[in-house]
């Protein structure tokens, strides 16, 4: 029996925690089973299992071998998928997590224009404000606004977003415009108490000022509303307001006192040797939030 096909056998055992249960999963006698561990004991000249007549079990050596086997018997069967070119082309379901309104703004666009590109795709998207797993919960690919923690997962910046004081024009006309952090203390205010949110509103060169809203939403889709009728001021990320900007519905003030800005990652946790589906919308999420000027 070659080494190969002996240590799937080593591994199946060490999950299972039986010879007679592998055998059956293998389709193969118990006796082949056992020889084909002892042959492996024989070559490490150590034992692998504790057996006794209700477990078997590990030993330290085991442990070892066992991790460097499935680390192993992985990147073979990755050769084999590649070269049979099942990561030649997106397929399966792929799924997508960012922050709720970066996530409908920019995401989803991407998300649309994939499944049109790739017909036979499907897609599932967590748009939700607050830190998501991707690991646990089964994600393929995630978009990060922040700076990141080492965690070796692999990492693509793609822009940056800053935070912002912003007001309609016809606020500006009735209040005029604060020309210093601390002139917002004269202004009315609207608030998010939403999961990132914070009474202190910091700006550059460590300038902090505390804030007492009048008003406190709990979405950023409703105090951008409100600064957009002209009731007061509110900071957001500059994104957010990326199409009032445009329309002339809403200003930036206080520009010389931003703090800098935060970056925006794609994240997805198999690196290189993601599949198709996560290699190809990475590509082209990529591509997409790069160009985009509101997002650099």
């Amino acid at each position: 029996m070659d080494r190969w096909q002996a240590m799937k056998i080593f591994a199946r055992v060490a999950e299972t925690e039986s010879f007679a249960e592998t055998a059956r999963h293998m389709h193969m006698s118990a006796p082949a089973v056992t020889r084909a561990v002892a042959a492996l004991e024989d070559v490490i000249g150590a034992r692998l299992f504790v057996r006794t007549t209700r477990s078997v079990k590990l030993t330290e050596a085991g442990t070892r071998y066992y991790e460097d086997c499935r680390r192993i018997l992985a990147d073979i069967a990755e050769a084999e998928a590649a070269a049979a070119g099942s990561y030649a082309k997106p397929t399966g379901t792929l799924a997508i997590t960012a922050s709720a309104l970066f996530g409908q703004m920019y995401v989803l666009p991407v998300v649309t224009e994939f499944l049109n590109t790739y017909p036979n795709m499907h897609a599932r998207t967590l748009f939700i404000d607050r830190p998501v797993n991707i690991i646990e919960e089964g994600v393929d690919v995630a978009v990060r606004i922040g700076h990141l923690r080492d965690s070796g997962i692999a990492a693509i910046k793609v822009g940056a977003v800053r935070h912002v004081i912003c007001g309609s024009p016809r606020y500006f006309e009735s209040h005029g415009v604060p020309e210093t952090p601390a002139d917002l203390k004269n202004h009315r205010i609207a608030a998010s108490t939403s999961a990132w949110a914070s009474p202190e509103w910091r700006f550059a060169n460590d300038h902090r000022v505390t804030i007492d809203p009048k008003l406190q939403c709990n979405t950023n889709e409703a105090v951008i509303a409100a600064a957009k009728t002209g009731w007061g001021l509110s900071r957001v990320l500059h994104y957010q307001i990326g199409p009032a900007l445009m329309a002339g519905e809403l200003q930036i003030v206080l520009s010389d006192y931003e703090e800098p800005a935060m970056p925006i990652h794609i994240l997805h946790p198999e690196g290189r040797h993601a599949p198709a589906k996560a290699r190809a919308f990475v590509d082209m999420a990529a591509a997409r939030l790069r160009e985009n000027r509101l997002l650099n």
